[in-house]
């Protein structure tokens, strides 16, 4: 549960844990080749949902499936500590990153509450950011009722992300394919499904910079796809109970700190009695949306996630095919643009019929992974060639004090959300960015959701971030040159933090990457 790294060395280590390691391949061949032991364990399945006051209430009150957009970093918060706390069964999380931070102890301590209580708690983690967080794994799993799996982990757990990838270069075919997907089911009744992790940067709170983000918090029958999914993730032969990876021993974690976490931040999210709670639910459910909703969801690896032949892509293809569905306009708003050869065709044809495109994705000033935005700086023309619209998320955004919690313009805007706006009637949110990454090699999943009124809720909660106040709009010159244009500066040269950062991006965009494995 560490806190995720910033700049180059992260995106390596995230997006591509070992190419730029390579060079020592050979020397940490000496430490052997023996692979990680899997035991084919029994499989366990979330029970239905059980008979529940609350629950009942709000299905009899609301029939069919309902959705409610979270587009708010702090309301995500409250009403994800507020599902836990309603939870009387079981929780089932399923995430890429999760840190020691206030939003990571607040979640932490609210879960272990909920376990507490006899709630039957499954934590399901990719291990990319799980570097010295052993002690912690291992303190939670031992509560009765707190099961904890870690996704396709890392057989020699060292401590510190860099000695950890060292010393297991040999396995990195495997350990490059990572589980991305995001999701929180309570009691097989609500669910939280989008883009945000569980730290402070993704809800407003980082002390320097912070993401904008979307989920969708739902319920109806859409929850049993939910939880057939995650299943299926528990029950992988790459999800592996903490204590049987054999690093794991006892160490002194107290998990009391994570209750003091909640203590100190009580003006986040207040503890509330089951009336106030259920009142809060009923209101919730009376404004939500109807739409008919659809979940798209990899596959998880199988015997082994180097294969290419089970390589994780129906994300992927529902993706494409919703681009070439498209009749009237796309809008992308997606954190890490690197279109693949599908993607760059599907937005070729989509225009070619006369479709409008318009994208949203962070600048280099923006972006906290600088390989991500070189490689992606490398599609700009030929995006634009295609006809579509490119915009530049500005970290100095006019309007960013709406994604921080307080409210204030002293810290910088990033983009992180996964977001396609189809026509006027279809919405998708999820976990995948339209990058090699996320189309070929991670896990991913997102909700489609066909709705002409939350399509125009999330049109409208979007349309500021593309106005000339918090983005670049770019535009070709009379030399056929790309200028960033704000509300009060032209550009010729990319909006960065320094020089440097620019001579960074240039040398990064040049290095000799097979783009389709990044």
């Amino acid at each position: 549960m560490n806190a995720d790294p910033s700049g180059f060395y992260q995106y390596l280590i995230s997006c591509h844990p070992f190419r730029a390691l390579l060079p020592v391949t050979l020397l940490m061949l000496a430490m052997g080749c023996s692979s990680l032991k899997l035991d084919v364990l029994a499989p366990e399945y979330t029970p239905a949902a059980a008979p529940n006051d609350l629950w009942d209430e709000l299905a009899a009150r609301r029939q069919g499936d309902w959705q409610v957009l979270l587009s708010d970093g702090g309301l995500s918060l409250d009403w994800r500590l507020l599902a836990i706390d309603s939870a009387t069964e079981s929780i089932d999380l399923q995430t890429f990153l999760w840190s020691h931070d206030v939003v990571g102890s607040m979640v932490m301590d609210h879960l272990i509450q909920a376990a507490d209580r006899g709630v039957q708690v499954k934590l399901l983690i990719d291990d990319t950011f799980l570097a010295g967080d052993d002690a912690a794994t291992l303190a939670l799993h031992e509560h009765p009722n707190i099961e904890y799996r870690i996704y396709n982990p890392y057989k020699r757990r060292m401590n510190g992300l860099v000695i950890r990838t060292l010393v297991n270069l040999t396995e990195f075919h495997r350990l490059d394919h990572r589980m991305h997907n995001k999701a929180m089911i309570v009691d097989n009744r609500v669910a939280i499904v989008g883009g945000r992790n569980l730290a402070d940067e993704y809800y407003g709170l980082h002390g320097l910079a912070n993401f904008r983000d979307m989920e969708l918090l739902v319920g109806g029958s859409i929850i049993t796809d939910l939880t057939r999914s995650f299943d299926q993730y528990w029950n992988d032969l790459w999800s592996l109970p903490v204590e049987r990876l054999s690093h794991v021993t006892e160490a002194p974690f107290e998990l009391e700190q994570s209750r003091q976490v909640t203590v100190e931040n009580t003006h986040l999210h207040r503890e509330e009695s089951d009336s106030v709670r259920k009142k809060r639910w009923l209101q919730l459910v009376d404004g939500a949306y109807s739409g008919e909703v659809v979940l798209y969801v990899d596959v998880p690896a199988g015997d082994n996630p180097a294969d290419s032949d089970s390589a994780p892509v129906q994300v992927a293809n529902e993706i494409i095919a919703l681009f070439d569905q498209a009749e009237e306009e796309i809008l992308i708003i997606s954190a890490y643009l690197i279109p693949t050869i599908d993607l760059e065709g599907a937005i070729e044809r989509a225009v070619d019929r006369g479709v409008r495109i318009r994208i949203l994705t962070n600048s280099l000033r923006s972006n906290n992974h600088l390989a991500a935005h070189s490689a992606y700086r490398n599609h700009i023309h030929t995006l634009m060639s295609h006809g579509a619209k490119l915009h530049e998320v500005r970290a100095d955004a006019k309007q960013r004090f709406l994604y921080m919690f307080p409210p204030t313009d002293s810290k910088s805007l990033a983009l992180h959300a996964k977001v396609l706006v189809i026509d006027d009637d279809k919405v998708f949110i999820g976990s995948a960015n339209l990058d090699p990454r996320s189309l070929k090699l991670n896990t991913e999943m997102g909700l489609l959701v066909k709705d002409q009124a939350l399509n125009k809720a999330v049109r409208s909660s979007v349309e500021p971030d593309f106005t000339k106040a918090n983005a670049w709009h770019l535009e070709l010159n009379e030399r056929d040159q790309v200028t960033w244009v704000s509300d009060d500066l032209v550009l010729t040269s990319q909006p960065a933090n320094s020089f440097m950062q620019r001579i960074e991006d240039w040398f990064i965009s040049h290095m000799p990457v097979v783009e389709g494995e990044m």
